[in-house]
């Protein structure tokens, strides 16, 4: 303890006696800090909005679509469209397992709805109540989704997306309230919850009206369904499943299963896989860059301690003259260099803190874009990165100079000027 004191009372001696030189020494870890923190705050905000977007567009679901055959197939001609229709969910259900829910969805643009004098458009979807779940469809508090009631009363029930309801009915609560819909009385449920999102399937969720299926089915008689959606038991699954899927419905409508003309399949499971390679390459090379400013204020501190053996060579000669040992000297300097480092760092660190703290207390936003972005998370990993790498840099950085230092001759040094 009384080495460790007497190495701080040096340490601090010198800093007054050279304050310019060791203010800006300690800025430039500050900045480094301060860099590394709020890049890697700011990569892992982006990374975990840009998961919670693909979650929100659907839970490890999968979204099957049919196409148009640019193949032949067994006599088959090219250019056959694929359309699936409510059938071909019931046969998948029955032979292929590992399925949680299957449902088929319907859906069309411009569809006008109206309340009163006002009057908007949306992409209006019939659905069953498993897509509340597979789809991440929450409603407010206050509303509910659409129920298996619904759909076997055919009743004309709507629940709206937010921006659909904010355009029709402003501040006022809309559940309960009837709206129409071509021409046709509903009753509204319910109102979305606001949601980040992605992968959206013709638009976000925020500006769809949604029915039962068998209201759709009444009103517009669709000969097939929009797409199917399918969500496994276990997300990693979701390939396996998607290729016995596959097999079933090329068997049955006579398509190449590599056509990719023939059919679209959205895989959310595999999306997210992709979302985190591409994260975590986003986190690397954050931290990289912010970990460069980092290094070359290392350096700066080295070229600094350097000019500080030199100009104190005679004060190193006099000390191992009077007794002191070069491990002696090695530690003081090498102390000095590693308290610039941290005093710097621990700047740096508060300051990011500060401006993460800041930036997490402003009100969010309602551009589509900035909340993609996500705020900065100062996570206790960007942390201990951070204080590792500050370590490290330290002691390479003070190293050189201390072990300089401590291989001076006292005879020589007792005669430099």
């Amino acid at each position: 303890m009384a080495r460790l004191n007497a190495l701080l009372r040096e340490f601090i001696h010198d800093l007054g006696a050279h304050r310019l030189r060791a203010a800006l020494t300690i800025l430039a870890f500050v900045w480094g800090t301060a860099a590394v923190v709020l890049l890697l705050a700011f990569g892992t905000g982006l990374k975990r909005s840009l998961m919670e977007a693909m979650t929100n567009s659907g839970d490890g679901i999968t979204r099957l679509y049919g196409g148009t055959t640019s193949r032949t197939y067994e006599g088959f001609p090219k250019g056959r469209d694929i359309r699936f229709v409510e059938e071909d969910v019931e046969m998948l259900r029955e032979a292929v397992r590992g399925i949680r829910s299957i449902t088929p969805a319907y859906g069309r643009y411009d569809i006008q709805v109206r309340y009163e004098r006002n009057k908007t458009s949306g992409y209006t979807i019939g659905v069953y109540p498993e897509m509340q779940y597979q789809r991440s469809m929450y409603p407010e508090y206050g509303g509910r989704f659409i129920s298996d009631a619904d759909l076997r009363e055919k009743r004309r029930v709507l629940v709206l997306g937010s921006e659909i309801a904010e355009k029709l009915f402003g501040e006022v609560n809309p559940v309960g309230r009837t709206v129409v819909l071509e021409g046709v009385p509903f009753t509204v449920i319910g109102q979305l919850q606001d949601k980040k999102q992605m992968g959206m399937s013709n638009g976000p969720d925020s500006r769809r009206v949604i029915m039962p299926a068998s209201v759709y089915r009444t009103m517009f008689n669709p000969d097939h369904v929009d797409h199917i959606v399918i969500q496994p038991e276990h997300p990693g699954a979701s390939a396996a499943i998607n290729q016995r899927v596959l097999d079933v419905l090329s068997a049955k409508y006579k398509f190449d299963k590599d056509d990719s003309r023939a059919y679209l399949a959205w895989d959310h499971a595999e999306q997210r896989r992709v979302m985190r390679l591409i994260g975590l390459g986003l986190t690397i090379f954050l931290g990289v860059v912010g970990g460069m400013t980092l290094v070359i204020a290392g350096v700066g501190v080295a070229n600094i301690m350097l000019v500080i053996v030199r100009e104190r060579t005679r004060e190193i000669g006099v000390k191992m003259a009077v007794g002191a040992r070069r491990k002696d000297i090695l530690a003081q300097f090498l102390f000095e260099a590693v308290m610039i480092a941290f005093t710097g760092g621990a700047v740096g660190l508060l300051f990011a803190g500060s401006v993460i703290g800041f930036i997490q207390s402003l009100p969010p936003t309602d551009n589509f874009g900035l909340q993609l972005l996500g705020r900065p998370v100062m996570s206790l990993s960007v942390t201990v990165i951070t204080v590792t790498v500050l370590s490290l840099i330290a002691v390479i950085a003070g190293y050189i100079p201390a072990r300089r230092a401590a291989s001076v001759d006292p005879i020589e040094s007792l005669r430099y000027e």
